[in-house]
Order: C-alpha cells, then sequence, then structure tokens
C-alpha cells in the first residue's frame, strides 16, 4: 500500500499515511481538526536488474575502431569455403 503525505491548512503539520488506492483522501487533520491538502511527494522508485541503462548499455566498449564482437565473427567465416 502507498504512502500519502498530507497538509494541515490549519496547524501545518505534515502527516504520512498508508492507505489503499481505492480509500478515500482524508480530509480532517487528527490534531486540530482542520482541513488537509494531499501532497505531491517526490518517490523513491528506482530501476534495478538487467536492461536498464546504467546495468547494461553505459559498459559496453565501443571503442570504434570497428573491432565488434560482430565484425569478429564474420571475419572468421569469411575466409572459409
Amino acid at each position: 500500500m502507498p504512502i500519502y503525505e498530507y497538509e494541515c491548512m490549519e496547524c501545518h503539520k505534515i502527516y504520512e499515511f498508508i492507505q489503499k488506492f481505492s480509500e478515500e483522501p482524508l480530509k480532517n487533520c487528527p490534531e486540530c481538526g482542520g482541513e488537509l491538502k494531499k501532497l505531491i511527494s517526490q518517490s523513491s522508485f528506482i530501476l534495478k536488474g538487467s536492461g536498464w541503462y546504467v546495468t547494461d548499455y553505459a559498459r559496453k566498449n565501443n571503442s570504434g575502431n570497428g573491432n565488434s564482437n560482430s565484425n569478429k565473427v564474420s571475419n572468421k567465416t569469411e575466409g572459409k569455403s
């Protein structure tokens, strides 16, 4: 379940509540009873595992000299008849 942040418009305290997606947003401050405003917070979403740029594509050796693995394979098979 996601964590939602709310700020009270009266006392300006910030609260975090764990709620289901299907639940209605909270409306009243638990301390003073003032109106709560739902905040947009920064996500802690991190991409990990194979297939992402940081773990795969950034580490390829592209030296630009034309000696990639595909060229080496094709050079070995060209001379055979």
